[in-house]
């Protein structure tokens, strides 16, 4: 569904990424590591047309380098940033509401469906969103992608500030999102979710792909392990 071939990224004159080139297939999760800087998170933005990039992004055959973060968006492919971007004076449900796309019918995700995934949403659906703690932002700018009804969600660091069994439950309902045949690009820090539920694992360093294969093999790698994501 999506293939990226010999990306280059820059902010201004600095040049971050230096020829990535990926793919990822329907209802598959591939999981992107690397430790800060690597060019994890540059790849997500140049994906949705948030850095200047050349080179080529391909979604479903067509060419979306150039495109606007908008028009990538509406061709089905969501984000959800690291530094979450909810909007804070509106309510959780506000929020979730503003995720649909169009009149919401026909959404594959219901409000009940991201109560359901996660209680405490359903809680506070009527506060503020800028008064919730960063995990709750987190679990709301999940769920307001999903509301967008995505065939390919891009997510960014989905455990950051979450607690163990919240962690876990992230991880259930990404491999329910696989089984719905939706597919998953996940940059994460936590090896532990990362090789438990995806199906290829990735490895950047300076802006390169510098290991591309199974979470088994990964393991079975102490020497890229320790050069590229051990601290």
């Amino acid at each position: 569904m999506l293939k990226i071939d010999n990306l280059h990224a820059y902010y201004g004159k600095s040049h971050v990424l230096h020829g990535v080139s990926l793919e990822v297939g329907k209802g598959e999760i591939v999981a992107l590591l690397g430790r800060n800087g690597s060019g994890r998170s540059t790849t997500a933005k140049a994906i949705m047309g948030l850095v200047d990039s050349t080179g080529r992004i391909e979604w479903r055959g067509q060419e979306i380098l150039g495109k606007k973060p908008f028009e990538i968006a509406h061709l089905g492919i969501g984000h959800v940033p690291e530094n979450r971007d909810i909007f804070p004076k509106l309510t959780v449900h506000q929020n979730l509401l503003l995720g649909q796309k169009g009149s919401g019918k026909g959404s594959r995700w219901s409000f009940d469906d991201m109560y359901t995934m996660f209680p405490r949403l359903k809680e506070r659906q009527h506060t503020e969103a800028g008064v919730l703690s960063g995990g709750e932002q987190q679990m709301l700018t999940l769920c307001r992608t999903l509301m967008g009804a995505p065939d390919l969600i891009i997510i960014d660091e989905p455990t950051e500030g979450l607690a163990p069994k919240i962690v876990e439950q992230v991880g259930q309902y990404l491999q329910k999102l696989k089984a719905s045949g939706i597919s998953v690009l996940l940059i994460e820090q936590k090896l532990t979710i990362a090789m438990s539920i995806s199906d290829r694992a990735l490895v950047m360093g300076h802006g390169s792909i510098v290991f591309s294969g199974t979470p088994e093999s990964l393991r079975s790698d102490p020497r890229t392990r320790k050069e590229w994501l051990e601290v």
